[in-house]
């Protein structure tokens, strides 16, 4: 395994990196497989794994918690906070509205409980897990600050984060004296290629970075999804627009017979495609079993040529993106109507 700086933090990381998001009851239920997975990605030479406090609502932490025992020195380890945590015993999410964003009043709290069911005295990376616009990044910076000087957390960073929100944030950053966020950790594959026109540049400038997620486009280079067929996948049940969008499954058409003749399965040609960017650090992959853990470890070492890379500039060009994500942070002004458009009256009277 070929190990690469995480931005300018000193800190050598593997290109892969494990998301967990798939150990829990979300993805795999089985602590004991899951934890299997977790120590055959880690004796293959990944020593970076990346999880969330709401990933399965903690069981996800406590896995890889209990995973990391006796080897948690060698591992860096990476966990975020920001979506709610605050369901009562009904599933209800509305029971405290403030066990969730980038509060300093919340922050401190999360990272206390996640640390505690990760088994640990401190993360490597405390990453806020989606932009907060209730929250002055200024207020979100003073406690993360406070947080790494408390020894709780080595490094901070972002995820899903515009490029506009990035450079706000070390601007902030630079005259407050407050810490930096040296990662981002945005979505990024062959059919989600928009952050290559600002975020990957950005982060670049600023020498941060960047652990990518959703490298298959959420499933979708797997080969698992083919025009015209029924898919019966894990992912498949949960009604995700982005395996049946159209214009996504068209692109996928034209890719097969692009990774057949580099002689090269899709999920291979995908995952390299992504780790070639030079903006890019590491690439998040998400197994759920042992055997997509295998399929993935067996395309660690491929890498494309250029002529196999201006062949997928030619079928998604560069900077664009087919469709969207469904997990894709979309900004408050283009999920809220009430946002970008006045209110009636006020219309009518212009």
């Amino acid at each position: 395994m070929k190990y690469r700086t995480l931005g300018r933090t000193g800190i050598k990381v593997s290109p892969y990196c494990l998301g967990a998001m798939m150990f829990g009851a979300a993805g795999n239920p089985d602590h004991d497989d899951s934890i299997r997975i977790i120590h055959k990605a880690l004796d293959a030479g990944i020593n970076f794994i990346d999880t969330a406090d709401m990933y399965s609502r903690g069981e996800s932490e406590e896995i890889v918690g209990q995973a990391l025992k006796g080897r948690r020195d060698s591992v860096v380890l990476a966990t975020k906070a920001r979506m709610a945590m605050g369901h009562d015993a009904g599933g209800a999410s509305d029971a405290d509205p403030n066990r969730q964003g980038a509060s300093r009043r919340w922050l401190v709290r999360a990272l206390d409980d996640s640390l505690r069911r990760l088994q640990t005295d401190h993360v490597d990376l405390f990453q806020i897990h989606r932009p907060d616009p209730d929250t002055d990044v200024e207020e979100t910076l003073s406690a993360l600050t406070d947080l790494v000087r408390a020894g709780k957390a080595r490094a901070i960073g972002t995820s899903s984060y515009p490029a506009s929100d990035i450079v706000e944030a070390q601007w902030v950053a630079e005259r407050r004296g407050l810490q930096r966020f040296r990662t981002e950790q945005p979505p990024y594959s062959i059919l989600n290629r928009g952050i290559e026109r600002e975020v990957l540049p950005v982060c670049q400038r600023y020498g941060m970075g960047t652990l990518v997620w959703s490298p298959l486009a959420g499933g979708l280079l797997t080969g698992s999804y083919r025009k015209g067929q029924q898919a019966t996948t894990h992912r498949s049940r949960y009604g995700f627009r982005h395996l049946t969008d159209e214009h996504r499954l068209d692109t996928v058409e034209q890719l097969i017979p692009l990774a057949q003749k580099a002689g090269l399965s899709l999920t291979h040609l995908a995952m390299a495609f992504v780790i070639a960017h030079p903006g890019v650090t590491s690439a998040i992959i998400g197994p759920r079993t042992m055997a997509h853990l295998d399929d993935l470890l067996a395309g660690a070492e491929t890498t494309l040529d250029d002529e196999i890379l201006d062949w997928i500039d030619e079928i998604v060009p560069a900077g664009t993106d087919v469709g969207a994500l469904d997990m894709a942070y979309a900004p408050p002004a283009i999920s809220a109507v009430s946002l970008r458009r006045r209110p009636a009256g006020e219309r009518a009277a212009a």
